[in-house]
């Protein structure tokens, strides 16, 4: 997956605003962590697409030095292990920025403090 500059969503960049002066983490980090909870959940492919009229990320930015681990993840949960299921970049980035959507959202009703976001670290590796 190959992208230099990921939009996600009004409401998510909204949602990241508060959820950044409630725990003092960075937009970025808490677009990772929401990423991971969504991927968690399972695939999107049957929401809609949010739109981009929020923030901007640079890639690098977005996913640091793990930015194959993730879209790796996503092709996996989006993909499944089912070969010729292949999607190419344009919806694994509307899938990129739904997943995104929809953590930010989970994060959004679960964290009001940074101690809320140290409890979601499984105690295995806290």
């Amino acid at each position: 997956m190959h992208y230099s500059k990921l939009r996600i969503s009004g409401e998510a960049a909204s949602k990241l605003r508060a959820l950044r002066q409630r725990t003092g983490l960075t937009p970025n980090l808490l677009c990772r962590a929401a990423l991971m909870l969504s991927l968690e959940q399972g695939s999107v492919r049957d929401v809609p697409t949010p739109d981009e009229d929020g923030s901007e990320f640079n890639a690098y930015t977005l996913t640091g030095e793990y930015g194959a681990l993730f879209a790796g993840m996503l092709r996996f949960v989006e993909e499944g292990i089912v070969p010729g299921r292949e999607l190419d970049d344009g919806a694994l980035l509307g899938l990129l920025r739904a997943h995104i959507h929809r953590g930010v959202g989970t994060l959004s009703v679960r964290v009001k403090s940074p101690l809320d976001v140290l409890r979601l670290v499984p105690e295995a590796i806290a």
